[in-house]
């Protein structure tokens, strides 16, 4: 029995399963929370959650704690679990066999479309809880290991590939020289330019998310590109945005993809991406690591044909 003297449905094992997957690979509290949401759609509730959370006593102090703080935060915010549902819900990740790589797009930005009207801060990052206090903490951290990495710049004109609600426009504005934000969803679109009116070195347009047809040859210093490439893999046009990537790079451009896919396995995107750096002429540096805090994205960083770093690169490139 439970600790509230329930009988366990039969989706806990599984549960306990997939919070020890969690504990091990060291997701933060509020990214175990959103795969918890992922995962568990209907058939366990949060309380049940919580119980499981609870019962899976550890030796490890800190693994104890984080264990802990997930059942506190399950039982007591039982609303905001049902907030990540809904909003995860809303874009499906599955391909069906008779869709078209341009209906999984048109699908796709009709679901970011919906998760955005859910909550706005949850759509782009769902371990925000959203919270968007949580999601400017997050985008601070990935915006510093931008710059660390030698990616920003006054000097430098940036794309951004799945730019979802422009929090990274805001964060970069003054860190680049201009910046350009595309989106399949038209919500987004339309809140992300609410929130950079003012900026006037942003620019934020719709994109047909089939290729970057809309930009010329060697136009961006830099491509960003933060949870759009896993869509770009389920709607099977990842190697053709490596090939435009490429293309849109100036000489000794950069290529920061943080979360390559939703496979579940480091190593296959390890070898996926290296492969098609290798096909299109960029070098890896950065190759799948879980750099961040606040966030579980594996980073990325690609440079591009002629492999020179930025000069002001420094530690934390290997």
């Amino acid at each position: 029995m439970s600790a509230t003297g329930r009988k366990p449905s039969p989706q806990a094992s599984t549960a306990r399963m997939v919070l020890d997957e969690c504990m091990a690979d060291g997701a933060c509290v509020e990214a175990v929370i959103a795969r918890l949401a992922l995962r568990f759609e209907t058939g366990i509730d949060a309380a049940e959650l919580a119980d499981v959370a609870l019962g899976m006593y550890s030796a490890d102090v800190r693994k104890r704690d984080r264990l802990e703080r997930i059942s506190e935060l399950l039982r007591h915010r039982p609303d905001i679990f049902a907030m990540l549902r809904e909003t995860g819900a809303a874009v499906r990740h599955e391909r069906h066999e008779e869709e078209t790589d341009a209906a999984v797009v048109r699908r796709l930005a009709s679901g970011f479309d919906a998760a955005a009207a859910i909550s706005l801060a949850a759509s782009v990052q769902l371990s925000s809880l959203g919270d968007e206090e949580n999601l400017a903490a997050a985008t601070d951290e990935v915006v510093a290991w931008l710059a660390a990495q030698g990616f920003t710049g006054t000097d430098r004109d940036i794309l951004d590939i799945g730019c979802g609600i422009g929090r990274f426009e805001s964060a970069l504005s003054s860190a680049a020289h201009r910046i350009v934000g595309i989106d399949i969803s038209s919500k987004m679109i339309s809140i992300a330019r609410q929130r950079c009116a003012s900026l006037r070195n942003v620019e934020v347009r719709p994109t047909s998310g089939l290729d970057l047809a809309d930009f010329g040859n060697a136009s961006f210093d830099c491509v960003l590109a933060v949870d759009s490439f896993p869509y770009l893999v389920l709607a099977g046009l990842a190697e053709r945005y490596f090939k435009e990537i490429a293309r849109v790079l100036k000489t000794s451009g950069m290529a920061a993809l943080l979360n390559y896919s939703y496979r579940g396995s480091p190593a296959l995107d390890r070898a996926d991406v290296h492969r098609l750096a290798k096909v299109h002429g960029m070098q890896m540096v950065v190759n799948g690591e879980k750099p961040f805090r606040l966030w579980d994205g594996n980073a990325f960083l690609l440079a591009a044909s002629d492999g020179t770093l930025r000069a002001n690169n420094c530690s934390g490139v290997k």
